[in-house]
């Protein structure tokens, strides 16, 4: 227990969870640090297992000091917090956090709790995105760092997004033959953002060289690209898609797709967080002040988890988050770190609205996905299903949608398929998207075992 008595929680290992529980480690408290993952430094930082034969300079590249740093911060922590790895936080409920590890179930009560959860792929679907050699973004990345291995030998990587020209970089600095890089936003929007971006010049000059390497080895790097489908007889053979009037195809053996990044706000929405309609980006996220403070009491958010802002601004805002609890709970803060941290942010947030300029979400996309695609993978429901499901049984919003036609409601609880079926609705409706609103979570945030057994309450 902390000499100020605070039960603090981190949920979250990634740059904001491990700067969160450094900061509240300096304050004299001793947080508990809840990771899904079996080791600290989330998906940016992933680290890959013992004997894995990539050094940090591979792995991480620009950032391998970073990630070095962030690691050896991490591990010097360890005797003053309470870590636990491959540990899934699955519900909140009043002030008590729900996990489970190794199939035994716990109950811990908190002060103050700091959901640094992160974000994964935002996708929609594409005529044959279930075809075996199908990724996503990310767990293209996850193969390469953390088994070391590729998901083909000849991939396309398709969508929109830093995150598109970083993995496509990775893959071909680890010798990967990359069939084309296709990006569905328009070169003019890349452009127009670029005084927003220019905030960050470095970070900038970094996503140009990304792209320039992959030109100068010769790969078909597309702008406005339009998927039409992704072919294959049981398993990827090419990308169909077309650049204005002109229907152009592609051969590779895999296919990695991703739209930018959501938040996983799943917590956020079973501890009472309320939320708020990102235009920008046509996303639902939990309203917070600029500290990361819910209006929900003791409930805080950080990094990617609030908003999709990189690693960066994941430490700024893990070290904000947990400054914000410490002063709650009367703890004396340096206000000068937290006007600092406060400039910092103000500034990577106007970079994320260059990137939302830069890579808009492709609604017209998901709207347009015809009626015979499976939309939600986990129910198989298509798309045509349903646009019927919201005509003929007049379906208003998001979760009576789900009711009424099970989309969803499978494992990933609509992360996949959650954006691109809301924008099928609201084009059905004939309504603005943020009007049929969102899918609520419900706990389990993932599954758990039939054998999960439950412990003692911490």
């Amino acid at each position: 227990m902390a000499p100020s008595g605070m039960r603090a929680i981190i949920v979250g290992a990634g740059p904001a969870g491990m700067r969160a529980a450094q900061t509240l480690v300096a304050y004299g408290v001793h947080p508990v640090v809840i990771d899904e993952g079996d080791r600290a430094g989330g998906q940016i930082y992933r680290r890959p297992p013992a004997g894995f034969v990539r050094d940090a300079d591979a792995l991480y590249g620009a950032d391998a000091s970073k990630a070095r740093d962030l690691h050896a911060m991490f591990d010097s922590l360890r005797d003053a917090i309470d870590y636990r790895p491959g540990t899934l936080a699955w519900n909140v409920a009043g002030d008590v956090l729900h996990v489970v590890r190794g199939g035994v179930a716990d109950a811990l009560p908190f002060d103050a709790l700091i959901l640094a959860t992160g974000a994964t792929d935002r996708l929609l679907p594409i005529a044959g995105w279930t075809l075996p050699g199908c990724y996503s973004l990310g767990g293209a990345q996850v193969a390469l760092k953390a088994q070391g291995c590729a998901i083909g030998r000849r991939v396309v990587f398709m969508g929109t997004g830093p995150l598109l020209y970083l993995v496509a970089h990775q893959y071909r600095k680890a010798g990967v033959d990359i069939a084309a890089v296709l990006d569905t936003s328009p070169l003019s929007a890349q452009l127009r953002a670029l005084p927003d971006l220019a905030v960050r010049p470095g970070f900038l000059l970094r996503g140009a060289k990304f792209r320039a390497g992959l030109q100068a080895a010769g790969v078909r790097v597309e702008n406005a690209a339009r998927p039409i489908a992704i072919e294959g007889d049981g398993e990827v053979a090419g990308v169909r898609y077309r650049v204005g009037d002109a229907e152009r195809h592609v051969a590779a053996d895999a296919v990695a797709v991703g739209f930018h990044l959501r938040s996983e706000t799943q917590l956020a929405d079973l501890a009472g967080c309320p939320f708020a309609f990102d235009e920008a980006t046509g996303q639902w996220r939990p309203e917070a002040d600029r500290d990361g403070r819910s209006p929900r009491v003791g409930v805080y958010l950080a990094g990617d988890g609030a908003r999709v802002l990189g690693a960066d601004a994941a430490e700024a805002g893990g070290r904000l988050a947990a400054l914000a609890a410490l002063a709650d709970r009367g703890i004396g803060v340096d206000m000068g770190e937290v006007g600092r941290l406060r400039r910092r942010m103000a500034t990577l947030d106007r970079f994320r609205r260059g990137l939302a300029t830069a890579f808009p979400w492709p609604a017209d996309l998901a709207r347009a996905v015809a009626d015979d695609v499976i939309l939600c993978r986990c129910e198989s429901i298509t798309a045509g299903e349903l646009r019927e499901t919201a005509i003929a049984k007049d379906a208003p919003e998001m979760n009576r949608t789900k009711a009424l036609s099970r989309i969803g409601m499978g494992r990933c609880q609509g992360r996949y398929c959650g954006s691109a079926a809301a924008e099928i609705l609201a084009q059905v409706r004939g309504v603005p998207v943020a009007q049929v609103g969102r899918l609520r979570g419900q706990a389990p945030v993932k599954p758990l075992s039939m054998g999960t057994a439950k412990g003692k309450e911490s």
